[in-house]
């Protein structure tokens, strides 16, 4: 069940329209996005690098550019430990070009997934010391290692925090107390007092800004920092930020620069998922391009992606992109049987009767919990934990529906937990298996969701006749990308289009093309991917269907022609 929602929104869509030279319809779309105002509107359709917040406005910045800019200077040992992630890794790769480019004395460790877990661990901060590093500097994690780090300055260590999680906190009678660990600098957004305007950039775009600021301090030229935009519009758009002002422009910039990258990992990587000379786009990064920096760190070693990131040999990054597209396939497979697993178990039992579903899979691999955990939330929306059996406790992850605030709902949970930490929409931990039912029970009886709330709703920008649809029209859709969470792909819908002609298409026949009559008259193709048979029956059997598309040209043997592209139907 499906309930069908259309965003009015007022504003005078002509007005925009003319100021901009847009059509009202993209006018609409723009104020659908809570665009409002000439400068907002203005910074959306033509904004640059320059309307980017200064990293000046980062709390601790200052502070750790001291602290790194003297160790560089004193050949002082560093070390930077990432995160096994797309964030992490493309975070790890920017800290580590950059403090190599001013000459740091500094090496890099990725925690392993299954051996050590998320984050900075004590083992790998006794190493570190056994190793003779002096400072260690984190990124995309650190912010909730509030022991880990107060052993490492027990050691008499430096260490520098660069994350953007959700700062741990507690809540009591007197109030929300926040618990920052005791580094010599901390640069995160999400911290109370931090300034910086947007706080929800990635690890990546933290750990570019710090590159920034130290690249400033020594003068080089400013050409350099480009080198940079890549890896972080793909961290970006791969850990689901939303797109909006600072993202969007850096994904945009990142998105344009892309097809002609000097990077020799990224470029393979590109030629070998079948890219190459072809427009990048944010679709391609989240699907094709950014599973494929993660799978290492799934399946393998993270330290294989960063090594792709860094070559400099294009016979090396040549292997390098072919091996994580084979690790990639490969996780594919085993996501999708531990997927009707996972289905299977919740079919079967009262799991499906839970508003907050916490599923174990004991025998999968820990690493695709998040993925299957964002499949079921798709199929039942509703908040999902999806477990595994982890090398000393269990492991999970989460992902959420928009009106659960999963982070705040475990800080609840906190006795019954060994770790975690996270966003609002997704989350990770370690929990002891005796613990599992409770967790549950908890998570269920504190949650707050309606029936309602658990409708999945289809958000329609416009309702729009297939008859207004022209070249022109779809040609100005493309100034609102790149797409993704924040800045979605405009849905548009009609009523009672009259079917005229159907078929199934496809090797595997699952693509559906129709002709289809709106009541003025206008004829159109359509398309729709999925479960073919189903909603072919459907055309079919009904003299008028009422659908939800986004309009597009296609071009077929020199000639092009409009056609939309049905994503609901009724």
């Amino acid at each position: 069940m499906e309930k069908w929602v259309v965003t009015a929104k007022k504003a005078d869509f002509q007005g925009i329209g003319r100021k901009y030279g847009i059509d009202p319809v993209i006018a609409r779309i723009i104020r659908n996005r809570d665009i409002t105002g000439d400068e907002a509107i203005e910074e959306y359709l033509n904004g640059t690098l320059a309307d980017i917040p200064s990293w000046k406005l980062l709390k601790d910045i200052d502070k750790a550019v001291e602290i790194i800019s003297g160790k560089i200077d004193a050949g002082t040992k560093m070390r930077i430990i990432g995160d096994y992630d797309i964030d992490g890794v493309t975070a790890t790769y920017i800290l580590l070009k950059g403090f190599k480019r001013l000459g740091a004395n500094v090496d890099t460790y990725i925690p392993d997934r299954v051996a050590d877990g998320y984050g900075i661990h004590d083992h790998l901060i006794k190493k570190a010391m056994e190793d003779g590093i002096d400072t260690i500097v984190t990124c995309d994690n650190g912010i909730s290692a509030s022991s880990q780090i107060t052993y490492a300055k027990e050691l008499g260590m430096t260490v520098v925090v660069t994350d953007h999680h959700e700062v741990p906190f507690t809540d009591t009678e007197e109030g929300r107390t926040y618990i920052l660990p005791p580094a010599d600098a901390i640069i995160n957004p999400k911290q109370a007092d931090c300034t910086y305007p947007n706080k929800n950039i990635c690890g990546a775009v933290v750990a570019m800004k710090l590159v920034f600021a130290l690249y400033e301090k020594y003068r080089l030229p400013e050409e350099e920092k480009e080198d940079f935009l890549e890896p972080a519009a793909i961290a970006t758009v791969g850990d689901i930020m939303d797109l909006q002002g600072e993202n969007r422009i850096l994904v945009k910039e990142g998105l344009a620069r892309l097809p002609f990258t000097k990077n020799k990992g990224l470029k393979a990587l590109i030629r070998a998922i079948g890219l190459e000379d072809q427009k990048i786009t944010s679709y391609d990064i989240g699907f094709r391009l950014g599973p494929c920096i993660n799978a290492s760190g799934r399946l393998d070693t993270a330290m294989r992606s960063l090594a792709l990131l860094q070559s400099e040999d294009e016979e090396e990054a040549a292997k390098l992109a072919g091996d994580l597209k084979a690790l990639n396939d490969s996780r594919k497979a085993l996501t999708e049987k531990e997927t009707e697993e996972a289905y299977k178990l919740i079919e079967s039992s009262d799991l499906k009767n839970d508003r907050v579903m916490v599923v174990f899979l004991p025998e999968c691999h820990e690493s695709l919990a998040g993925i299957i955990a964002g499949r079921i939330r798709e199929k039942y929306h509703k908040p999902t934990f999806v477990l595994t059996r982890g090398e000393k406790s269990l492991k999970g992850s989460g992902r959420s529906t928009e009106n659960y605030s999963m982070y705040e709902e475990l800080v609840k949970c906190d006795s019954l937990l060994v770790q975690y930490g996270g966003h609002p929409m997704a989350a990770g931990l370690s929990i002891e298996e005796e613990n599992v039912e409770k967790f549950r029970q908890t998570l269920n009886d504190n949650c707050t969701l309606t029936e309602e709330d658990m409708i999945p709703k289809i958000v329609i920008d416009v309702p729009m006749p297939i008859s207004y649809i022209n070249e022109e029209l779809v040609e100005q859709l493309s100034i609102l990308e790149p797409f993704g969470k924040g800045n979605t792909k405009p849905l548009f819908a009609q009523k009672n289009l009259r079917v005229l002609k159907v078929g199934i298409y496809g090797k595997t026949q699952n693509t559906v093309k129709l002709q289809l009559r709106d009541p003025s008259g206008a004829v159109m193709d359509g398309l729709y991917w999925g479960e073919a048979k189903e909603f072919a029956d459907f055309a079919r059997s009904h003299e008028t269907i009422s659908v939800t598309y986004y309009p597009r040209i296609n071009s077929y043997m020199g000639r092009e022609s409009l056609q939309i592209v049905i994503q609901n139907y009724c």
